[in-house]
Protein backbone atom coordinates (compact mmCIF):
# COMPACT_ATOMS: atom_id res chain seq x y z
CA UNK A 1 0.00 0.00 0.00
CA UNK A 2 1.25 3.49 -0.15
CA UNK A 3 2.09 5.62 2.21
CA UNK A 4 -0.14 8.14 3.41
CA UNK A 5 0.36 11.46 3.57
CA UNK A 6 -1.26 14.39 5.78
CA UNK A 7 -1.21 16.65 3.27
CA UNK A 8 -3.98 15.09 1.63
CA UNK A 9 -2.53 12.49 -0.77
CA UNK A 10 -0.74 9.35 -0.99
CA UNK A 11 3.08 8.74 -2.47
CA UNK A 12 3.51 6.65 -4.99
CA UNK A 13 6.50 5.00 -6.98
CA UNK A 14 6.29 2.93 -10.14
CA UNK A 15 8.84 2.76 -13.32
CA UNK A 16 9.66 3.81 -16.25
CA UNK A 17 10.09 1.72 -19.51
CA UNK A 18 13.44 2.26 -19.05
CA UNK A 19 13.69 1.34 -15.30
CA UNK A 20 13.50 4.54 -13.93
CA UNK A 21 12.00 4.84 -10.43
CA UNK A 22 9.41 8.17 -10.78
CA UNK A 23 7.09 9.41 -8.37
CA UNK A 24 3.92 10.94 -8.27
CA UNK A 25 1.10 12.31 -5.40
CA UNK A 26 -2.21 10.53 -5.39
CA UNK A 27 -5.23 12.51 -4.46
CA UNK A 28 -8.56 10.39 -3.46
CA UNK A 29 -11.56 11.80 -2.86
CA UNK A 30 -12.90 9.50 0.29
CA UNK A 31 -15.19 6.81 -0.74
CA UNK A 32 -16.73 6.37 -4.17
CA UNK A 33 -17.24 9.95 -4.12
CA UNK A 34 -15.25 10.12 -7.94
CA UNK A 35 -15.68 6.88 -9.00
CA UNK A 36 -17.87 8.00 -11.89
CA UNK A 37 -15.64 10.74 -12.84
CA UNK A 38 -12.75 10.35 -14.57
CA UNK A 39 -9.36 10.89 -12.97
CA UNK A 40 -7.25 14.32 -13.29
CA UNK A 41 -3.21 13.47 -14.23
CA UNK A 42 -1.17 17.23 -13.87
CA UNK A 43 1.94 17.41 -15.70
CA UNK A 44 4.38 20.08 -14.35
CA UNK A 45 6.51 22.50 -16.35
CA UNK A 46 10.22 22.16 -17.07
CA UNK A 47 11.85 22.33 -13.70
CA UNK A 48 9.13 22.15 -11.84
CA UNK A 49 7.17 19.29 -9.76
CA UNK A 50 3.78 18.05 -8.31
CA UNK A 51 4.12 20.04 -5.55
CA UNK A 52 2.86 23.38 -7.68
CA UNK A 53 -0.22 21.57 -8.21
CA UNK A 54 -0.93 20.77 -4.46
CA UNK A 55 -4.00 23.86 -3.72
CA UNK A 56 -5.48 22.77 -7.25
CA UNK A 57 -5.05 18.93 -6.52
CA UNK A 58 -6.90 19.55 -2.77
CA UNK A 59 -9.76 21.86 -4.50
CA UNK A 60 -10.59 19.47 -7.28
CA UNK A 61 -10.31 16.16 -5.48
CA UNK A 62 -12.20 17.67 -2.52
CA UNK A 63 -14.93 19.39 -4.55
CA UNK A 64 -18.37 18.82 -3.07
CA UNK A 65 -20.69 18.63 -6.01
CA UNK A 66 -17.90 16.99 -8.64
CA UNK A 67 -14.84 15.55 -6.99
CA UNK A 68 -11.93 13.65 -8.82
CA UNK A 69 -9.00 11.90 -8.51
CA UNK A 70 -5.69 13.91 -8.94
CA UNK A 71 -2.75 12.69 -9.70
CA UNK A 72 0.12 14.68 -10.22
CA UNK A 73 3.64 13.58 -11.58
CA UNK A 74 7.20 14.32 -11.03
CA UNK A 75 8.95 14.22 -14.18
CA UNK A 76 12.01 11.99 -14.41
CA UNK A 77 14.86 14.02 -12.55
CA UNK A 78 12.65 16.31 -10.94
CA UNK A 79 11.24 16.12 -7.54
CA UNK A 80 10.97 13.03 -6.00
CA UNK A 81 11.94 10.84 -9.39
CA UNK A 82 15.09 9.51 -9.83
CA UNK A 83 17.78 11.73 -11.73
CA UNK A 84 18.70 9.91 -15.54
CA UNK A 85 22.14 9.20 -15.71
CA UNK A 86 21.81 9.60 -19.50
CA UNK A 87 20.97 13.19 -19.42
CA UNK A 88 20.14 12.88 -23.25
CA UNK A 89 16.98 11.31 -21.92
CA UNK A 90 15.71 14.68 -20.70
CA UNK A 91 13.69 15.20 -23.71
CA UNK A 92 9.93 15.17 -24.98
CA UNK A 93 10.07 11.71 -26.15
CA UNK A 94 11.16 9.89 -23.65
CA UNK A 95 9.18 11.81 -21.02
CA UNK A 96 5.71 11.21 -22.84
CA UNK A 97 6.86 7.65 -22.54
CA UNK A 98 6.92 8.08 -18.90
CA UNK A 99 3.06 9.36 -18.82
CA UNK A 100 2.27 6.55 -20.46
CA UNK A 101 4.43 4.54 -18.37
CA UNK A 102 2.16 6.69 -15.40
CA UNK A 103 -1.30 5.79 -16.91
CA UNK A 104 -0.47 1.60 -17.13
CA UNK A 105 0.95 1.94 -13.26
CA UNK A 106 -2.45 3.35 -12.11
CA UNK A 107 -4.83 1.75 -13.86
CA UNK A 108 -5.62 4.72 -15.75
CA UNK A 109 -7.23 3.94 -19.32
CA UNK A 110 -8.48 7.78 -20.17
CA UNK A 111 -8.09 10.93 -18.14
CA UNK A 112 -8.22 14.48 -17.77
CA UNK A 113 -5.05 15.96 -18.53
CA UNK A 114 -3.88 19.54 -17.28
CA UNK A 115 -0.32 20.43 -18.57
CA UNK A 116 1.73 23.29 -17.04
CA UNK A 117 4.67 24.61 -19.90
CA UNK A 118 6.26 21.52 -20.51
CA UNK A 119 3.33 19.20 -19.24
CA UNK A 120 1.34 21.27 -22.39
CA UNK A 121 4.11 20.26 -24.74
CA UNK A 122 3.78 16.73 -23.54
CA UNK A 123 0.05 16.61 -23.76
CA UNK A 124 0.52 17.55 -27.71
CA UNK A 125 2.78 14.73 -28.45
CA UNK A 126 0.24 12.22 -26.62
CA UNK A 127 -2.82 13.51 -28.64
CA UNK A 128 -0.45 12.10 -31.90
CA UNK A 129 0.55 9.39 -30.05
CA UNK A 130 -1.83 7.82 -27.86
CA UNK A 131 -4.95 10.00 -28.24
CA UNK A 132 -6.98 7.28 -26.49
CA UNK A 133 -5.94 8.27 -23.16
CA UNK A 134 -7.39 11.76 -23.45
CA UNK A 135 -10.82 12.78 -22.66
CA UNK A 136 -9.77 16.11 -22.22
CA UNK A 137 -7.03 18.68 -21.51
CA UNK A 138 -6.25 21.84 -20.00
CA UNK A 139 -3.27 23.73 -21.44
CA UNK A 140 -1.41 25.93 -18.84
CA UNK A 141 0.67 29.00 -20.70
CA UNK A 142 1.81 26.57 -23.78
CA UNK A 143 0.92 25.99 -26.84
CA UNK A 144 2.26 24.67 -30.48
CA UNK A 145 4.65 27.72 -30.72
CA UNK A 146 6.63 29.23 -28.30
CA UNK A 147 8.74 32.59 -28.05
CA UNK A 148 12.09 32.47 -28.20
CA UNK A 149 12.67 35.52 -25.85
CA UNK A 150 10.51 34.12 -23.32
CA UNK A 151 12.20 30.42 -23.42
CA UNK A 152 15.83 33.05 -22.89
CA UNK A 153 14.24 34.20 -20.08
CA UNK A 154 13.84 30.98 -18.48
CA UNK A 155 17.33 29.57 -19.19
CA UNK A 156 18.67 32.56 -17.77
CA UNK A 157 17.08 32.83 -14.56
CA UNK A 158 17.33 28.72 -14.28
CA UNK A 159 21.16 29.02 -14.60
CA UNK A 160 21.51 32.28 -12.25
CA UNK A 161 22.11 33.46 -8.99
CA UNK A 162 21.17 30.51 -6.63
CA UNK A 163 19.75 31.53 -3.00
CA UNK A 164 21.68 31.19 0.48
CA UNK A 165 18.44 31.25 2.16
CA UNK A 166 14.98 30.74 2.55
CA UNK A 167 14.20 34.41 2.44
CA UNK A 168 16.57 34.74 0.04
CA UNK A 169 15.17 32.03 -2.12
CA UNK A 170 11.50 33.91 -2.09
CA UNK A 171 13.35 37.13 -3.31
CA UNK A 172 14.80 36.39 -5.97
CA UNK A 173 12.07 34.88 -7.38
CA UNK A 174 10.00 37.62 -6.71
CA UNK A 175 13.66 40.10 -8.45
CA UNK A 176 13.28 37.42 -11.09
CA UNK A 177 9.24 37.24 -11.84
CA UNK A 178 8.25 40.18 -9.96
CA UNK A 179 7.32 42.39 -13.06
CA UNK A 180 4.79 40.16 -14.50
CA UNK A 181 3.23 38.33 -11.46
CA UNK A 182 1.76 41.26 -9.55
CA UNK A 183 -1.14 39.59 -8.91
CA UNK A 184 1.47 37.75 -5.83
CA UNK A 185 1.94 38.59 -2.09
CA UNK A 186 4.68 37.80 -0.02
CA UNK A 187 3.32 34.78 1.31
CA UNK A 188 3.10 33.56 -2.50
CA UNK A 189 6.41 34.22 -3.25
CA UNK A 190 7.28 31.99 -0.11
CA UNK A 191 5.03 29.30 -0.95
CA UNK A 192 6.55 29.15 -4.88
CA UNK A 193 9.95 28.67 -2.92
CA UNK A 194 8.98 26.08 -1.32
CA UNK A 195 7.42 24.46 -4.63
CA UNK A 196 10.35 24.78 -6.42
CA UNK A 197 13.64 24.49 -3.75
CA UNK A 198 14.46 21.40 -1.67
CA UNK A 199 15.33 22.05 1.64
CA UNK A 200 19.19 20.19 1.69
CA UNK A 201 21.00 20.96 5.31
CA UNK A 202 19.06 23.95 5.61
CA UNK A 203 19.78 25.26 2.59
CA UNK A 204 17.25 25.54 -0.41
CA UNK A 205 18.61 23.90 -3.73
CA UNK A 206 17.14 23.57 -6.91
CA UNK A 207 14.47 20.07 -6.76
CA UNK A 208 15.69 19.08 -10.34
CA UNK A 209 19.07 17.81 -12.01
CA UNK A 210 21.21 20.58 -12.70
CA UNK A 211 21.42 19.17 -16.31
CA UNK A 212 17.95 20.18 -16.85
CA UNK A 213 18.37 23.69 -16.81
CA UNK A 214 22.15 23.59 -18.02
CA UNK A 215 20.73 21.91 -21.52
CA UNK A 216 19.32 25.14 -22.04
CA UNK A 217 22.66 26.77 -23.00
CA UNK A 218 23.05 24.67 -26.06
CA UNK A 219 20.03 26.41 -28.10
CA UNK A 220 21.00 28.88 -30.86
CA UNK A 221 17.88 31.31 -30.45
CA UNK A 222 19.32 32.75 -33.85
CA UNK A 223 17.27 29.87 -35.27
CA UNK A 224 13.66 29.27 -35.52
CA UNK A 225 12.82 26.91 -32.57
CA UNK A 226 10.77 24.25 -33.36
CA UNK A 227 6.76 23.67 -33.35
CA UNK A 228 4.49 21.43 -32.54
CA UNK A 229 1.63 22.48 -35.04
CA UNK A 230 1.42 19.16 -36.51
CA UNK A 231 0.81 17.69 -33.84
CA UNK A 232 -1.87 20.50 -32.07
CA UNK A 233 -4.10 19.27 -34.94
CA UNK A 234 -4.79 15.95 -33.30
CA UNK A 235 -5.07 17.51 -29.60
CA UNK A 236 -7.56 20.18 -31.35
CA UNK A 237 -9.99 17.03 -31.48
CA UNK A 238 -10.44 16.89 -27.73
CA UNK A 239 -12.53 19.52 -25.56
CA UNK A 240 -9.69 22.23 -24.57
CA UNK A 241 -8.82 24.79 -22.21
CA UNK A 242 -6.07 27.11 -22.42
CA UNK A 243 -5.22 29.37 -19.82
CA UNK A 244 -2.07 32.15 -20.51
CA UNK A 245 -0.96 34.69 -18.48
CA UNK A 246 -1.91 37.99 -18.92
CA UNK A 247 2.29 39.48 -18.74
CA UNK A 248 2.96 35.92 -20.00
CA UNK A 249 6.28 36.12 -22.42
CA UNK A 250 6.47 32.54 -23.86
CA UNK A 251 2.86 32.48 -25.31
CA UNK A 252 2.00 35.39 -27.74
CA UNK A 253 -1.59 36.33 -28.25
CA UNK A 254 -0.45 35.52 -31.88
CA UNK A 255 0.12 31.88 -31.04
CA UNK A 256 -3.42 32.06 -28.84
CA UNK A 257 -5.61 33.73 -31.83
CA UNK A 258 -4.49 30.61 -34.68
CA UNK A 259 -5.42 28.39 -31.79
CA UNK A 260 -8.62 29.30 -31.07
CA UNK A 261 -8.70 29.08 -35.28
CA UNK A 262 -8.10 25.80 -35.34
CA UNK A 263 -9.96 24.57 -32.50
CA UNK A 264 -13.32 27.17 -32.74
CA UNK A 265 -14.63 25.19 -29.19
CA UNK A 266 -11.33 26.11 -27.43
CA UNK A 267 -12.24 27.80 -23.57
CA UNK A 268 -9.47 30.49 -22.97
CA UNK A 269 -9.25 32.12 -19.89
CA UNK A 270 -6.56 34.70 -19.05
CA UNK A 271 -4.82 35.16 -15.57
CA UNK A 272 -4.80 38.38 -14.71
CA UNK A 273 -1.62 39.64 -13.05
CA UNK A 274 0.44 36.50 -14.14
CA UNK A 275 2.98 35.73 -16.29
CA UNK A 276 4.64 32.33 -16.74
CA UNK A 277 3.33 30.22 -15.94
CA UNK A 278 0.31 31.19 -13.98
CA UNK A 279 -0.30 29.55 -10.43
CA UNK A 280 -3.73 27.44 -11.33
CA UNK A 281 -5.03 27.95 -7.39
CA UNK A 282 -5.02 32.14 -7.35
CA UNK A 283 -7.74 34.35 -8.74
CA UNK A 284 -10.66 32.99 -10.44
CA UNK A 285 -8.56 30.32 -12.41
CA UNK A 286 -9.52 27.13 -9.68
CA UNK A 287 -13.01 27.90 -10.41
CA UNK A 288 -13.07 28.47 -14.45
CA UNK A 289 -10.93 25.20 -14.33
CA UNK A 290 -13.91 23.31 -12.48
CA UNK A 291 -16.09 25.12 -14.37
CA UNK A 292 -14.55 23.42 -17.51
CA UNK A 293 -14.25 19.98 -15.74
CA UNK A 294 -18.15 19.86 -14.93
CA UNK A 295 -18.55 19.44 -18.84
CA UNK A 296 -15.75 16.55 -19.16
CA UNK A 297 -16.54 12.88 -17.48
Amino acid sequence: MPDVDAGGFQERFYHSSDGLTLYARDYRPPGAAAAERLPVICLPGLSRNARDFHPLALLLSRDRTGPRRVIALDSRGRGNSAWDENKANYNLAVETGDIISACTAFGIERAVFIGTSRGGLILHLIAAARPDLLEAVVLNDIGPAIEAGGLALIRDYLNGRKPADWKEAADILQVNHGASFTALTGEDWREMALALYRDVGGRPVADSDPAIAEALRSIDFSQPLPDLWAQFESLSRFPLMLIRGENSPLLSQETVNEMARLHPGLVLHTAGGQGHAPLLHLGNISAAIRAFLATCR
